[in-house]
């Protein structure tokens, strides 16, 4: 058996980030995830004038309930979507001026429905060049609150900043939402911020957030389950075992239920208090799955679909089109290069076994960390393994991914290039 230390959760640490510096007090974060976004995240707030103060193992923040300590200020926010979507919502809740850009990628990704919403509430901001996308300005004098109504079927990141943004506002929030994607996130964001001591209600489709502000903590981050998916779906694939402790029974993070899927497939998986085991017993079933509450994990078992005994379909996961990359269409572009039959919907694809993979083929990674990370693991059972165009797009959120990868995998970690 192998223990894998996965790197803290991204959502986790991006929520306690804002949640951090939104707390009267300074915060203490345990073990968050270091990478691009994270990395990201605390250089945006160090530009809206927080001070962030960081150690190997622990950050700090100084909370400002009141708001940014920078009245004006330009803030680029990279690849990262909770950066882009979380601090203008946290910006508005100040007095000043900001000003957010993104990457050529991350410009791309919707935000209309975030910043209609902030409108809404009479935040005063405008996009500078696509409407519903960034570069966008705030000239931000609080937020008053009241209700406010929601489309969050793209992106639940849309519901998490407004629901952070509540305890900030001067009445509280009522938000109806109308379509919901990816709601598990949506529980992490609920409990920590009862941890941060905020009041927040679901009532249906009506969440509730009370005004009061939040209290500084210690928190400690727990492995990513996004990132674990791939392991897991390592050990399912060649017969292995892997632990990954820290992520058990009470883990805030839904994607842990990638683990049932594969207990679905014929792998062993056990989920304990300290942590979660799954291991291969030579055999990978076929199954039509429902993967709208965990769509981060699509990719990670699209890249298996193909040695299962018979089909993989893979349904109502429409929101991963508007990801990094449309990562319905890069899945499924890169199986058949790897000669795999695949086929696609608006909101579904299945994948077919049976064909040999394509000897030695390059994946096409469109700048997109999880199709790397996850065909990372095709290639440990692909024919000359596989290579990729861009590795290096790890970075994002598991900058040590490929060698961490290959020191689990051994011999077969050769095969990924």
């Amino acid at each position: 058996m192998a223990v894998v230390d996965i790197p803290g959760s991204k959502s986790i640490t991006a929520r306690a980030l804002f949640l951090a510096a939104a707390a009267d007090g300074v915060t203490t974060l345990v073990r968050p995830l270091r990478s691009d976004d994270t990395e990201g995240f605390t250089e945006g707030l160090t530009r809206l004038g927080y001070r962030v103060g960081r150690t190997p193992h622990a950050w700090q923040i100084d909370g400002r309930p009141q708001g940014p300590a920078a009245t004006d200020a330009d803030v680029y926010c990279r690849d990262g979507a909770t950066t882009a979507r979380f601090l203008p919502t946290l910006a508005a809740a100040g007095h000043g001026t900001y000003r957010f850009d993104a990457s050529p990628q991350m410009r791309r990704r919707p935000l209309l429905p975030l910043t209609r919403a902030l409108r809404d509430l009479g935040v005063d901001l405008r996009h500078d060049e696509a409407e519903g996308h960034h570069p966008l300005r705030i000239a931000a004098a609080g937020v008053e609150g009241g209700d406010v109504t929601l489309d969050a079927g793209q992106s639940s990141q849309y519901l998490t900043a407004l629901l952070l943004l509540g305890p900030l506002t001067r009445k509280g929030l009522r938000i109806t939402v109308t379509d919901l994607v990816s709601a598990p996130y949506v529980e992490i964001t609920l409990a920590m911020m009862r941890t941060f001591g905020a009041s927040v209600r679901r009532e249906g489709e009506v969440f509730v957030v009370s005004p009061g502000g939040y209290r500084a903590t210690t928190y400690a981050v727990e492995p990513d389950a996004s990132t674990a998916s791939y392991f897991f779906a390592a050990a399912a694939l060649t017969g292995r075992e892997v632990t990954v402790p820290g992520l058990g029974a009470g883990a805030l993070q839904g994607d842990l239920g990638f683990v049932d899927v594969l207990r679905r497939m014929g792998a062993r998986v056990e989920v304990g208090s300290g942590g979660t085991t799954v291991a291969g017993t030579g055999e990978l079933r076929g199954l039509t799955v429902n993967m709208r509450d965990i769509s981060d994990t699509m990719p990670t078992l699209a890249a298996i679909a193909p040695f299962a005994s018979g089909p993989v379909r893979i349904e109502d996961v429409a929101n991963t089109r508007v990801k990094e990359c449309d990562r319905l269409d890069a899945c499924a572009e890169n199986l058949r290069r790897l000669g795999v039959r695949v086929e696609t919907g608006a909101d579904w694809i299945e994948i077919h076994p049976g064909a040999q993979p394509v000897p030695g083929a390059e994946i096409k990674t469109y700048g997109d960390h999880r199709i790397v990370m996850s065909f990372a693991v095709t290639g440990l059972r692909a024919p000359g393994g596989v290579s990729f165009d861009d590795p290096g797009c790890v970075r994002k959120t598991f900058p040590a991914f490929h060698e961490t990868f290959a020191a689990w995998a051994g011999p077969l970690g050769r095969s990924v290039r």
